[in-house]
């Protein structure tokens, strides 16, 4: 049986890495096997996200203490494994999918990224949305293509100007 303060403890450590989460997933992991816990979890550490283990109702606390999320506490039933995503929000729900997809627990319940809520059911919708560093290429990239337009039309410029000095010279030659 677990002691008040020890409850207490759960919600405030719960509480801290809620507040420095980019991302929370929340997945019922029924079913798994220890071998197959280890795997997942490994994969998640190598993302940059962590999972914990917690009753249902010191996560609702801690979420009541965070503030700012406005979930179904209906969908917190069961097992409930929570998903702290740190510098990829989306990278977590990548490795969800992955296992989801090979027919495997956890089954995503719920998931709150970037202060929004979204249903379990949308999944295959989260693990689509660009990672932090493919945004970034995206920027990069936009921001490097107008550079290239005009490196570019300064390299035509020079050419064109080099094939008329070259056709100006053939001309006094001849």
């Amino acid at each position: 049986m677990i002691t008040k303060e020890q409850k207490q403890a759960i919600v405030a450590d719960l509480v801290q890495q809620m507040s420095a989460a980019s991302s929370l997933y929340f997945v019922d992991f029924t079913g798994m096997t220890v071998a197959m816990d280890q795997t997942f979890r490994r994969e998640l550490r190598e993302k940059d996200a962590t999972m914990r283990v917690a009753k249902n109702t010191l996560i609702l606390r801690a979420l009541a203490e965070v503030g700012g999320y406005a979930i179904d506490e209906s969908k917190l039933f069961g097992q409930t494994g929570v998903i702290f995503g740190s510098t990829d929000a989306i990278a977590p729900a990548k490795v969800i999918r992955k296992y989801f997809e090979k027919g495997e627990k956890p089954k995503l319940k719920l998931a709150l990224i970037e202060g929004q809520v979204f249903d379990g059911s949308q999944l295959k919708a989260v693990s689509e949305l660009p990672t932090r560093e493919d945004m970034i290429a995206g920027i990069v990239g936009s921001l490097h293509a107008p550079i290239s337009g005009i490196h570019g039309a300064v390299n035509a410029v020079m050419r064109d100007v080099i094939m008329l000095i070259e056709e100006v010279a053939k001309k006094q030659a001849a």
